[in-house]
């Protein structure tokens, strides 16, 4: 049986963690604080740690590594009371499954717990290969629980924005990850797809590369496209097997002010201008 230790006393983690279905059988239990995790940790195993919101970041990454000589394969997820771009940089080098800013959104906090209780095979999934203020660069293997935690981390990343503009740029950042993992690795774990986050002084770009043969994007035509019917693709990926969707491409273009494909198709730069 899973089981999942929440610490301190805001009752909004239990809430969002009892409410999932998929964590019904999961034994849940509290701590009080740092001491009081190392101390339940040592008589009973715990395969999630979700952390005080009251608690930075850097404090929750001095916590991980003593979890970490006590329960070695434990995941964190950790709620900040604010989080910064360093704090996102220094989480993904930690080792950290996933971050939030507090008060965590409560269906994504339960999936987060749910993926790391279920995913093995994690702790390599996102590499960070260089991090200043205004370029991050990221390797990403290509599973789909390394998409999720890469659009929470990203999210975290850019709490600079509006929320409303945040969600339209997070909302195609994961389109296009997606996409990348999908079409371009077909969720071959040992492919990667290569991610930058930078930032100008007036735009937010975002540089996907895949790992696959790349594609024309005039000849797709089990994807919605803007010159098209958008459901004109629906009949095509049904005659051809496929699960419903292909609006990923054509929900992006509209949520971002230019995206941009490589002549071979498996690169792409997603720009939002904020001026």
């Amino acid at each position: 049986m899973p089981c999942i230790l929440v610490v301190g006393d805001d009752p909004a983690p239990l809430k969002a963690i009892r409410a999932e279905p998929r964590l019904s059988e999961a034994r849940i239990g509290t701590a009080l604080g740092e001491a009081d995790v190392l101390h339940t940790l040592r008589t009973c195993p715990a395969d999630v740690v979700i952390t005080d919101a009251r608690t930075p970041v850097s404090s929750d990454l001095v916590l991980l590594n003593e979890l970490r000589l006590v329960r070695p394969g434990v995941r964190m997820i950790s709620i900040a009371p604010a989080t910064s771009q360093d704090d996102v940089v220094a989480a993904l080098r930690g080792g950290v499954f996933a971050c939030f800013s507090a008060p965590a959104d409560p269906a994504e906090l339960a999936l987060m717990t749910w993926r790391a209780i279920q995913e093995e095979d994690w702790r390599h999934g996102i590499e960070v290969l260089s991090a200043k203020p205004d370029w991050l660069s990221l390797r990403v293997s290509c599973r789909l629980v390394n998409a999720e935690r890469l659009v929470r981390f990203m999210t975290e990343h850019r709490s600079d924005l509006p929320d409303a503009e945040k969600s339209d740029v997070m909302a195609a950042f994961r389109e296009l990850i997606l996409n990348a993992i999908e079409h371009g690795a077909g969720f071959d774990p040992e492919k990667v797809v290569e991610v930058s986050a930078i930032r100008t002084s007036r735009t937010i770009v975002y540089y996907f590369r895949d790992p696959g043969r790349g594609f024309d994007a005039a000849a797709l035509a089990h994807a919605a496209r803007k010159d098209t019917d958008p459901l004109t693709h629906v009949a095509v990926r049904a005659d051809q097997g496929q699960r419903p969707g292909g609006f990923g491409m054509l929900l992006a273009s509209r949520l971002v002010d230019e995206l941009l494909y490589s002549e071979r198709g498996n690169e792409v730069i997603l720009i939002k201008h904020t001026q």
